[in-house]
């Protein structure tokens, strides 16, 4: 086994068998073949052999299945046998294993063994190993946590201040007020800090200077607005805050209190506003459904689409048609959607039929309605076929129609394989040779090749 060659295939889930077919293979009984595969590099196969030995109390044979992949000094085996000896209650020896590959500057490395350090009292430790390292969001970040434990806040937000003075201009253009920070949520994480010291002014001030104020769909500043009852303040900050996820933060905590009109009135306050609908009407259509008013929350989608059909909002209406038992009036929408078109309806969009019309009854004409999409022959029409053929109790068609695109569904094709009893055949395929692709210079163009 080599290093690199593991690292790539668990990566990009090629020429191996992948963590869900893994689990697949387990569940209908085929604990054997995944042992087997164990021994030849297949190392999610490993990976959950090992897992289910430990479980079993066969600890040290765990252990074994893991120790060629392990002596690569591959990051990801040694993390996996470090956690396996700490669940066992065998902290210092997981401690040991993973120290080496932390003080080498592997930067997941670090962040686990700060964290296996600070869960066993030694927070101190997991600071000074991560302090060198604070210019990198991500250790940062974990540090700031275990300074908490460590009871060393102080430490770590002189650190992060000498960074955010360190601040210097993005680029040359003396018009550009931007700043570039390392690391870039310096801001952020310092404002942390002083909120749990109950230096909420000082927190509050610090996330007004934010350049990026959101991010993974929340709001820092909202969030703490919300937890320390700054009602009013976070209505304001709302009403300005443009992606909408202040106002998120606000109809959640007014959700939370009981006042479900209130949350309702905020979405949509917000959503009267120019293009505030579009940020708020999912959340605003999910807080109708929670309180059984899904008419209402398929009314705010369906009129937003009616003139400019996104097609993220669109698969979310049609999701509420189908949870509903509405899915014929989703085809209608469907319908007249494709009738604004000229009669085109792109692949993005057609199939969001599939599932209604399936639900319709219609599973025969949506087999036949995708043959002959202009964009049916595809590889990415060949997944939705394949799953429509496979429901329809079709397998062997699935299965035929996955293998007409062999560079692409290796993977459904090998999860239909293993459904048809056919182990080795699709473990075959999973292991196929693969050449590793060269990445071209980017030319400055994106591509126009669907699915996008």
């Amino acid at each position: 086994m080599d290093a690199d060659d593991l690292d790539y295939r668990a990566r990009t889930l090629t020429g191996c068998i992948p963590p869900g077919l893994v689990t697949r293979l387990l569940e209908l009984g085929h604990e054997r073949e995944v042992e087997f595969q164990a021994g030849r590099g297949e190392w999610f196969c490993a990976l959950e052999w090992a897992r289910l030995l430990g479980n079993r109390g066969q600890r040290e044979q765990a252990l074994e299945v893991l120790a060629p992949y392990v002596a690569t000094n591959w990051w990801p085996a040694t993390q996996a046998q470090a956690e396996l000896l700490e669940g066992w209650g065998r902290a210092e020896e997981a401690i040991a294993l993973s120290r080496p590959y932390a003080e080498a500057g592997d930067r997941l490395a670090l962040v686990f063994s700060a964290r296996l350090l600070a869960r066993h009292g030694r927070s101190g430790e997991a600071v000074m190993l991560l302090r060198a390292g604070i210019q990198d969001g991500i250790l940062a970040e974990c540090l700031v946590d275990v300074a908490e434990t460590a009871g060393m806040d102080e430490e770590a937000a002189a650190l992060l201040e000498a960074r955010v003075e360190a601040a210097v201009p993005a680029c040359n253009d003396p018009d550009c007020d931007n700043l570039r920070m390392e690391p870039s949520n310096a801001v952020g994480l310092l404002a942390t800090i002083r909120e749990r010291q109950g230096r909420i002014e000082e927190a509050i001030t610090l996330l007004h200077t934010r350049e990026t104020t959101s991010v993974n769909g929340r709001d820092q500043l909202a969030d703490l607005l919300a937890r320390h009852d700054r009602i009013t303040e976070l209505r304001a900050y709302a009403a300005s805050e443009y992606h909408g996820h202040a106002v998120q933060c606000l109809a959640e905590m007014l959700e939370e209190r009981g006042d479900v009109e209130g949350a309702i009135a905020a979405y949509r306050t917000f959503g009267a506003t120019s293009s505030g609908m579009w940020h708020v009407a999912v959340p605003l259509s999910e807080l109708l459904v929670r309180h059984r008013r899904s008419d209402e929350a398929i009314e705010v989608l369906r009129a937003l689409t009616e003139n400019n059909a996104e097609d993220w909002l669109v698969h979310t209406l049609c999701t509420l048609y189908a949870d509903h038992g509405r899915s014929r009036e989703g085809l209608a929408h469907l319908d007249a959607i494709k009738a604004r078109r000229d009669g085109k309806e792109d692949w993005a969009l057609f199939q969001m039929r599939l599932p209604l019309m399936a639900d319709c009854g219609l599973l025969d004409e949506a087999i036949e309605q995708t043959r002959a999409h202009p964009e049916g022959d595809t590889w990415y029409a060949a997944w939705a076929l394949s799953d429509m053929l496979d429901k329809a109790g079709r397998t062997e068609e699935a299965d035929a129609v996955l293998a007409q695109h062999p560079a692409v569904n290796s993977s459904l094709r090998a999860e239909r394989l293993i459904d048809l009893g056919r182990i080795h055949d699709a473990v075959r395929l999973l292991q196929q040779p693969i050449s590793k692709p060269t990445t071209p210079a980017w030319d400055g163009n994106y591509s126009t090749e669907p699915p996008f």
